[in-house]
């Protein structure tokens, strides 16, 4: 009688549960709680509650001094470089949300603890808009199962990288975040008017925050204005809307974080007249051309789409021609070769191959392998708009972290879109029931492949073996700054310290003296100044160091650059003071005998 009994589910409780699963609000707070608490968690343990990266020192030091009173359009770092500081490029909109947060905090906690906390808050935080925007991307492109799993590939990412780390205050997750904005918004099918609205805005936001971005969001606007060509009237709505919104949004922010007496200078490395011209006027000229030549035929539309860009290039040629090249391209030949050329998120695919082979399938693999998922895609004329759209998102970021490895935290992110659907299937095609374990290996391999942390693992392995996991090196500047070090160094009045360019940033959270080099390109003066005082001969550094001003030079043989001056020219100040033979016209200071850092002042 048992094996005849059924039970019946009631149908308003199991419709009720299948709305839960399939609702993208609750589904983000399902996936999220859960990244966030680990993020804590890890936050708790860490050693320091500021990020290991220079740009989070960097940005801290900037968050602080518009506590301070330093004003809203004044950028200027004037503890960096020579006299009348440096003029940074970091955009106002990331310290905004960061010192309110320390403002807030601070009556309940005291200044020190209210730092920490919004230190931890701002960048564990945002892993939550990361997931809505990823799971409504996948949503949008295969539904409630399509968008478990870039909601699941999303949080693995969250977790395996450094983006989102307790006192990760720099900008790259607040672009990750746009990233995926613009992604969610361009898969919308349906061409709605907001999505596109909301996809202009988050591309005049990528702009402002940070100039790596104008690439991708090139890209974006480049995918809005061939489907519009394509499709005309069908889209010539979400065309618009996205045009305007990028143009006003943009304004909006050129005026609120850029000073009137900077207006008419153009800048390649932030939100300037440069970029702010070419988005202005490409908005508008597309829109325009949504708006009047949509009713007519394709030959046409391609026509004015060619007259628009033609418009945008000339503006570029006018007002910035500067800018389609390389803004590095001007820096000193000794400043690439002794900092530029060792700098990691800036190193080519050809570098890391052969410097780094280890981290080559953590780079590029997964935003290769989606790649080809969507040409397989498309060959087969499975949702060839979508697909397109995919690739060109993925394929450019890829092609840019060939050049720069920076841009591989985005193609690896975006590479989730098309493979969550293909994980999809093979998870339906594994279930089918007469496809056997090789379905199901296919399968699970699919999905391990689609983790860039699995290829980390795996290259780490294959190169160092499993000690490579334990293993933690410290980073350079930890290298120099130890506790003995920065008690040194803090103890001596308000100075000029001439060091390597790593400790830079740290010295001036640590501190209250200037410091001539901190590895930021706006810094170029200052950094090479330093290295011409280490690779110089005795007597001439002497001659560099006296126009400082009474500086100090604070020698760190640990320190990766100063290894490379000192094996470039053994005969100069550094080589000489690591041989141990001082010149007459320093005076060593005291330093604990734990010091990883010599230092040295300049007689009268």
């Amino acid at each position: 009688m048992l094996d005849r009994i059924t039970t019946r589910q009631d149908p308003a409780a199991a419709n009720a549960k299948m709305r839960f699963w399939s609702s993208l609000p609750w589904m983000a707070l399902f996936y999220g709680v859960p990244v966030v608490l680990l993020l804590a968690v890890r936050f708790l343990r860490a050693s320091d509650y500021v990020g290991r990266d220079n740009d989070d020192a960097m940005r801290l030091v900037q968050v602080r001094d518009l506590l301070n009173g330093q004003g809203w359009f004044d950028l200027v770092q004037l503890r960096l470089g020579l006299d009348g500081g440096t003029q940074m490029h970091w955009s106002r909109l990331i310290d905004l949300p960061i010192a309110g947060l320390i403002s807030l905090l601070r009556p309940i906690f005291g200044a020190d603890r209210a730092e920490v906390l919004a230190l931890a808050i701002w960048p564990i935080f945002l892993a939550i808009p990361l997931l809505v925007f990823m799971g409504l991307a996948g949503r949008r492109i295969g539904g409630t199962q399509c968008m478990h799993f870039c909601l699941g590939l999303t949080a693995i990412f969250v977790v395996t990288s450094n983006r989102f780390l307790g006192g990760a205050i720099d900008h790259h997750n607040v672009q990750l975040i746009l990233a995926a904005v613009m992604a969610a918004m361009l898969v919308d099918m349906r061409h709605g008017v907001r999505s596109y609205a909301i996809a202009g805005a988050a591309a005049a936001l990528a702009i402002a925050i940070g100039a790596e971005t104008t690439p991708l969001v090139a890209v974006v606007c480049a995918i809005v204005a061939l489907q519009w060509a394509l499709l005309g009237r069908d889209v010539a709505r979400a065309t618009i809307a996205f045009g305007i919104s990028l143009a006003a949004a943009l304004s909006t922010v050129f005026l609120l974080t850029m000073p009137p007496h900077l207006y008419r200078v153009a800048t390649c490395d932030n939100l300037s007249i440069a970029f702010y011209s070419l988005a202005l006027v490409g908005g508008c000229v597309l829109a325009a051309s949504a708006a009047f030549v949509s009713e007519r035929g394709r030959y046409t539309r391609f026509a004015a789409l060619a007259v628009s860009a033609c418009s945008v290039l000339a503006v570029a040629l006018a007002v910035a021609p500067q800018c389609l090249g390389n803004p590095l391209a001007d820096l000193d030949p000794l400043l690439v070769e002794l900092w530029l050329d060792n700098v990691t998120e800036a190193q080519s695919f050809s570098a890391v191959l052969a410097h780094r082979p280890a981290s080559v399938g953590a780079y590029y693999f997964c935003g290769a392998f989606a790649s080809i998922v969507c040409v397989w895609r498309i060959w087969r004329g499975d949702r060839v708009r979508l697909h397109l759209i995919l690739i060109a998102l993925v394929a450019a970021n890829l092609a840019i972290a060939m050049v720069q490895v920076r841009a591989m935290a985005f193609s690896n992110l975006l590479a989730i879109l098309p493979l969550s659907p293909l994980l999809v299937d093979m998870r339906a095609w594994s279930q089918g029931g007469t496809k056997g374990v090789s379905a199901s290996l296919a399968y699970v391999l699919a999905l391990i492949f689609s983790v860039p942390a699995v290829w980390a693992i795996g290259g780490a392995l294959a190169h160092n073996g499993l000690g490579a996991l334990e293993a933690q090196q410290a980073s350079n500047t930890e290298n120099c700054l130890t506790p003995a070090a920065l008690s040194a160094i803090g103890g001596l009045p308000p100075s000029m310290i001439v060091g390597p360019s790593d400790i830079g940033a740290s010295l001036l959270r640590y501190t209250s003296h200037r410091v001539l080099a901190a590895p930021y390109h706006r810094n170029a003066d200052g950094m090479l100044m330093e290295l011409k005082i280490g690779l110089a001969p005795p007597s001439d550094a002497k001659v560099m160091l006296s126009k400082l001003h009474d500086p100090i030079l604070a020698f760190c043989g640990n320190d990766v650059q100063t290894g490379m001056i000192i094996k470039r020219e053994p005969q100069g100040l550094y080589g000489q003071i690591a041989a141990g033979r001082i010149p007459e016209f320093l005076t060593p200071l005291p330093v604990s005998e734990k010091s990883s850092i010599l230092l040295y002042a300049l007689k009268p």
